[in-house]
């Protein structure tokens, strides 16, 4: 009998790196999926990674409807045991490139998505629920091009604090997993050279000096997703190799 054995656990953005990863594992012990993407590609891979102890369905984060989609699912299934808020996307650039459209773009994305996802779904959440969010560790970092992805990233932990103390009442946890460099092809959006550089520079803070794998990662948000955790809330857990330690 595995931690999510007769579970359901929601992963938004659960076809690819950190959330395919936590998927598989939620499956090996036991539990049933339901994980969300875009990509058509990506969502037949999972699929097929998954089995039929998944559900894998097509939603866009960015799109205020997902909400409304996903609570559908999670009321098909009898409610959910688990809810990992990991679906999102990174831009960086010099703040002289920020645009009206690419503001918006990525705050729809990390932070209504999430926002409005998590409204909509708080009604399936049985007792003794647990929530994850997935921030990143740009958040702390200061670095100059990533100021409007930081930001997203600094607002959804702020919101996760406040949705501890809102769900807390009902014995639902709310916690963060706050991700350094892992290895999930998330910066492959870069040009060549640019990413090459980005994570040698990266990579040259870390004091355990490599980068983490979608599995490693994935570990900490099913800790915090589990029994294991249950005194456990409104905490963020850095996934970072040491790196916000420096």
């Amino acid at each position: 009998m595995g931690r999510f054995s007769a579970k359901t656990i929601l992963i938004t953005g659960g076809t690819a790196g950190i959330g395919l990863a936590g998927a598989r594992r939620v499956v090996q012990e036991g539990g049933t999926v339901i994980v969300t993407g875009l990509d058509p590609t990506r969502l037949a891979r999972a699929g097929a990674v998954l089995g039929p102890a998944a559900r894998v369905v097509r939603c866009d984060t960015a799109c205020p409807d997902s909400a409304h989609i996903l609570a559908a699912q999670a009321q098909s299934c009898g409610g959910l045991d688990g809810l990992w808020l990991n679906a999102g996307f990174a831009r960086i650039g010099a703040l002289e490139a920020v645009t009206a459209d690419s503001f918006d773009a990525l705050m729809a994305a990390n932070v209504r998505g999430p926002a409005l996802q998590l409204a909509a779904l708080s009604g399936a959440l049985k007792p003794q629920a647990a929530v994850v969010v997935t921030a990143s560790s740009s958040a702390y970092e200061a670095a100059a091009l990533t100021s409007v992805y930081a930001a997203t990233k600094g607002a959804l932990l702020s919101m996760a604090r406040c949705w501890a103390s809102a769900l807390a009442p009902r014995g639902i946890r709310v916690n963060a997993i706050v991700p350094g460099p892992i290895d999930t092809g998330f910066r492959d959006f870069m040009a060549d050279d640019i990413k090459a550089q980005f994570e040698r520079c990266v990579v040259g803070q870390v004091p355990l000096g490599r980068v983490g794998t979608a599995d490693e990662a994935a570990a900490v948000a099913l800790f915090l997703l589990s029994p294991d955790s249950a005194y456990v809330t409104g905490s963020q857990y850095a996934v970072d190799g040491g790196l916000l330690m420096r």
